[in-house]
């Protein structure tokens, strides 16, 4: 899409932070076309990906200013910190039940020095 139709939209879109939009205007008027969505297919898959781009860089920020010692989830932990957990004991942690359950509910994590409680409690975060 180009012209003075483009450069309006673009601008427009600009203001609101919707810089993904204003980015590819053009891709995404060939897409529609491509498509043959109409006026009510081209907004939807346009502010889907501006929503998931907006989501992927809220986690991240969240995840720095969180200030945990290393970003590091359950599948890249692996099994060898703690084998008597178990694939299953591990992901019936990830799956956070006992939150579910009981919102009230607390985990604590208990052990000696080394044995992966803050490596376990940094994955479950992440």
């Amino acid at each position: 899409m180009s012209g003075l139709a483009g450069a309006r939209i673009r601008a427009m879109a600009a203001k609101p932070g919707l810089s993904r939009l204003a980015g590819g205007l053009n891709r995404y008027a060939r897409r529609a076309d491509g498509a043959k969505t109409g006026h009510l297919g081209f907004p939807g898959p346009v502010l889907a990906e501006e929503l998931a781009v907006r989501d992927g860089r809220r986690f991240r920020r969240n995840l720095w200013l969180s200030k945990l010692p290393h970003r590091k989830a359950l599948d890249d932990c692996g099994l060898s910190f703690r084998p008597e957990l178990g694939p299953r004991g591990i992901k019936d942690l990830a799956a956070l039940a006992f939150v579910e359950a009981d919102a009230d509910a607390e985990a604590a994590l208990l052990g000696p020095s080394g044995v992966g409680k803050t490596r376990l409690a940094v994955a479950v975060a992440v």
